[in-house]
């Protein structure tokens, strides 16, 4: 069957689209700033101050200065792939927010399987790590690389296993259902969050990501103290700019989806005319992500890096079996209910 779509319904699908990757672009740029203060607040600094009012301008001038800095490309590499590398890390972390709900009604689509999607589509930016350790023919962001793609591809397995026991629950792939099926309360007053049901699931789904996105205690790809950057060692100008957006869009999108799995996405307290009503739940939804925002930085602000051994031991030899044992716990508690 054909669906024509109104002139009216492409207006309304233009305005998400605009309203929402115009939103998160600016999101990303700011979550600069905001790593940047509480870490200095953090270790007893001030932070950016001097580049507008509290340093709020500082972003638009790091934009500024990666746009007019010169574009290096190494000699010896292959510059072709090292082109193509950040292009290839950020598209896919940004083509996530498609099917992301901020809120009952933007959403600019809602797929019957949007997990998978998501999935499916974020694992591809470990090619844009890989590409770009490898075409810079040094040695630091090569080491960096292998370090990335077997510690992404460790991590992955768990952080996918650990969202089965939610799937078998809600019974469904799209994100939508999975926030509606968190609607209500028990006993009038305990939200009916899966994070209740599922906390193991929520524990590892949340040490998975950290490892998914190369942040600290598990930034073994980038190490400073001992790669120089890791893969992007090599990267300047606005490439370097689109590797560390992508970063911080896979940041968001995994705290998205820890709020939409664990947390109820949207949903919480209502009150007040109908307009705050509308506003709400993309306040709680924004919300929510930026507590998990806030840990990320936490984290990166106090505590060590593991070494390599210890990153892969603890995949395989501790998220992986607890993975498996709640999906087997789940099902059987599912199968008797």
């Amino acid at each position: 069957m054909i669906e024509y779509v109104t002139s009216a319904d492409f207006l309304l699908m233009m305005a998400k689209i605009v309203g929402i990757f115009g939103g998160v672009m600016g999101a990303l740029a700011y979550l600069t700033w905001l790593e940047r203060k509480l870490m200095a607040r953090v270790q007893m600094r001030p932070g950016p101050t001097r580049v507008g009012p509290f340093g709020l301008l500082q972003p638009i001038a790091d934009g500024l200065k990666f746009l007019f800095k010169e574009d290096v490309i190494p000699t010896n590499a292959n510059k072709f792939l090292f082109v193509l590398a950040p292009i290839v890390a950020l598209i896919p972390a940004l083509l996530s927010f498609s099917v992301i709900p901020f809120g009952p009604r933007l959403q600019v689509t809602d797929l019957s399987v949007g997990l998978l999607f998501i999935f499916a589509i974020t694992s591809l930016g470990v090619y844009g790590i890989v590409l770009g350790g490898w075409a810079s023919n040094s040695k630091y962001p090569l080491m960096g690389a292998m370090r990335s793609s077997a510690q992404m591809i460790s991590y992955e397995l768990s952080l996918t296993l650990s969202v089965v026991g939610v799937l078998m629950i809600a019974n469904t792939l799209s994100l939508g259902e999975l926030v509606t099926a968190q609607q209500g309360t028990w006993f009038g007053f305990i939200p009916r969050w899966n994070i209740f049901l599922q906390p193991v699931a929520f524990v590892i789904y949340v040490v998975s990501a950290i490892a998914e996105t190369n942040r600290l205690p598990f930034d073994l790809a980038e190490s400073e103290q001992e790669l120089v950057a890791g893969w992007h060692t090599e990267y300047s100008s606005m490439k370097f700019a689109m590797f560390m957006l992508a970063e911080y869009a896979n940041m968001v999108t995994v705290s998205a989806l820890a709020t939409i799995l664990f947390l109820g996405g949207w949903t919480g307290p209502m009150f007040g005319p109908e307009w705050l009503q509308m506003v709400l739940p993309t306040v709680w939804f924004v919300g929510k992500i930026s507590v998990f925002i806030f840990f990320y930085v936490l984290l990166r602000s106090t505590f060590p890096r593991f070494r390599y051994d210890q990153l892969m031991r603890f995949s395989w030899k501790v998220l992986l079996p607890l993975a498996l044992a709640n999906i087997l716990i789940t099902s059987l508690i599912v199968a008797l209910s």
